[in-house]
């Protein structure tokens, strides 16, 4: 039985443009010190697990292949996907790499991490809940009404439900009540057990992916299966259905830095960023001054200017959106 740490990185990070673009998604900025969000995630599970399994697609693999090499680690395994079919898939292509036995830890490869220490005890109890059948999720304590996030309602390590992304008033009673965790997108169990349960409630994707991944050339799999497999997010597909669920209630400093909001307050908190002006973030090659204007982000790159309020960083996804249609030369 191995450890297997499956890294997706199949996203773009469309809140974080013009930041983050296709060519370039956010994972792969190196905006933290010399280090990408990608060869974070990745270097701290190499201690906690015993392979690594990446799953990503034609347009990032070769960046991959790189952020590894120049963090001087390397996967034990790519997958390799043509069609992006959202993370109930993705994750089924990592459990078909591994044995049925082995405990995958699932981790998104754009999400930050300050405590270690406490992430490490929170994995090996995920890992314990695992090794007894159990498919694991990590809840996070909340610490402001969050409105980009899904929530978990729990009792102990009990999941008795799981919430949609709430509006501020909903996010604000969550936070009182203290018995909600933010959904951080991470996930522990055996391979053969996510596997069964995705066949139990979700057949059509568990048959198009398995039948994808056995028709894979070396590590890319064929674009014609890949895009029969219905597109789910394994919350929708597995989590929300299984009678198999435990949460581990941790607090390890956690971010998915999915908005530029969010990367304010992450950058904010050291006092020698070079990215935080006073209550606004700028990222800009060039000296910026702002005079009279409060909780702004300006991001200047060398094709494409975006200035915004903060409280509007949501808002930067149905920009990304509009350009696929209108100047998706943009987006690259």
């Amino acid at each position: 039985m191995n450890r297997v740490n499956i890294l997706l990185t199949g996203g773009v990070g469309s809140r974080l443009w013009p930041l983050s673009k296709k060519s370039r998604p956010k994972q792969y900025v190196p905006i933290f010190g010399d280090r990408t969000l990608f060869q974070l995630s990745a270097l701290r599970n190499v201690p906690l697990t015993d392979r690594l399994v990446v799953v990503c697609n034609e347009g990032n693999s070769k960046l991959s292949r790189e952020n590894l090499s120049d963090a001087e680690l390397s996967a034990d395994e790519y997958v390799i996907e043509s069609e992006a079919r959202n993370t109930a898939a993705a994750v089924a292509f990592g459990a078909f790499a591994c044995a049925n036995d082995d405990l995958m830890l699932v981790t998104p490869a754009d999400h930050i991490i300050d405590d270690l220490a406490a992430y490490e005890r929170a994995v090996n109890r995920a890992f314990e809940l695992a090794s007894e059948g159990a498919l694991v999720t990590f809840g996070l304590k909340p610490t402001r009404p969050e409105t980009g996030y899904g929530y978990i309602e729990y009792e102990g390590e009990t999941v008795l439900s799981f919430k949609e992304k709430p509006n501020v008033v909903t996010a604000k009673n969550y936070l009182l009540e203290g018995r909600f965790l933010w959904n951080s997108g991470i996930f522990c169990m055996k391979a053969g057990v996510y596997l069964n349960e995705l066949k139990k409630h979700r057949p059509d994707i568990y048959h198009a992916a398995e039948k994808a991944f056995s028709r894979r050339s070396g590590s890319v799999l064929p674009s014609e299966e890949s895009a029969l497999i219905p597109s789910e997010s394994i919350d929708y597909a597995v989590m929300e259905k299984s009678e198999n669920i435990r949460v581990v209630p941790s607090d390890f400093g956690w971010s998915d830095l999915g908005s530029y909001e969010s990367l304010y307050d992450y950058f904010s908190s050291d006092d020698t960023s070079s990215v935080v002006q006073g209550t606004n973030l700028v990222f800009s090659n060039k000296h910026v001054e702002i005079i009279g204007l409060e909780d702004m982000v300006v991001v200047e790159k060398d094709d494409a200017i975006l200035i915004l309020p903060k409280n509007q960083s949501q808002s930067v996804k149905a920009v990304f959106q509009r350009l696929e249609k209108e100047k998706p030369e943009l987006l690259e």
